[in-house]
């Protein structure tokens, strides 16, 4: 095994987030629940439909880096909820758990080192989970900057 444990500690500050963007905590915390559906002039998408797009995404490629059987949802449509706004305000609370929930899942792959960060996954077509860890860093990342925005936009963000 080589010694890669700087770099696995350096992917869990990645997915952590905070080092030059907000983090998913500051993006989602206070966010108001009379707000989470409203999509702001301009934008075409809401706090929700951007918080359900992290949630499955993340939880995919999760899932597919832990098992072959894993079978991802269609895309672009699988990826989206079908309403700017949850069925029920509980659904925010419940979708900022599973995404916390699968994040933490995911890191805890990546401290373990017996499991390799470059061996390509025998189910896919070339990725590892060194390129699954820095696939949800980005994705979250570009994800969580969105939520700002409509945070702004919506007069929301904590000045």
């Amino acid at each position: 095994m080589p010694n890669d444990q700087a770099l696995r500690e350096h992917l869990i500050q990645l997915l952590d987030g905070g080092q030059a963007h907000a983090t998913f905590d500051s993006a989602v915390r206070g966010f108001p629940l009379s707000k989470i559906g409203v999509q702001p002039t301009g934008l075409p998408y809401s706090g929700w439909q951007l918080l359900e797009h992290m949630r499955i995404a993340q939880h995919d490629i999760v899932r597919f880096s832990l098992s072959a059987d894993h079978v991802s949802p269609v895309w672009p449509g699988g990826y989206w909820p079908s309403s700017p706004a949850p069925e029920r305000e509980s659904h925010w609370t419940r979708s900022v758990r599973a995404v916390r929930k699968d994040l933490a899942e995911f890191q805890a792959l990546i401290r373990d080192p017996k499991q390799s960060l470059y061996r390509k996954f025998p189910w896919g077509d070339g990725q590892t989970l060194l390129r699954e860890a820095l696939l949800i860093a980005d994705h979250n990342s570009y994800h969580i900057g969105q939520l700002v925005l409509v945070r702004r936009l919506l007069g929301v963000w904590p000045k």
